[in-house]
């Protein structure tokens, strides 16, 4: 019975996506336009090229953001229902802010967050 239940859910969530993917592709204006498919810098006429090569520590950056954004995610739940989990679920929490206290101790040790201004 769970199984048939699942498999309608699934069934009627794909029907919804592929409706409202129908429904846009009906209804959405048509026209070209080449200003949309150039990139906006706040209204102001791009200088040089659009497309360059940032720094890899803007991308380290960005993946610790993530990473601690994740955490909390993660941390909701356990939040929660602290008090039916217990011991065990208090110090399985424990790890898991000790693994990414020492991952942050290790981005910081590394210098990945340090901002650095370089003028091109």
């Amino acid at each position: 019975m769970d199984f048939i239940l699942l498999i309608a859910v699934v069934i009627t969530g794909l029907t919804l996506v592929a409706a409202a993917m129908l429904i846009v592709k009906l209804i959405s204006p048509r026209t070209y336009n080449p200003q949309k498919v150039e990139a906006y810098e706040c209204g102001i006429p791009t200088r040089g090229k659009s497309w360059m090569q940032f720094k890899v520590g803007y991308y380290l950056y960005a993946i610790l953001f993530l990473m601690f954004d994740v955490e909390t995610v993660f941390l909701f739940p356990w939040a929660a229902t602290v008090k039916e989990l217990g011991v065990t679920g208090l110090m399985g929490v424990i790890v898991f802010l000790v693994i990414l206290v020492l991952g942050l101790a290790y981005a910081w040790k590394k210098g990945a967050l340090e901002w650095v201004y370089e003028e091109a």
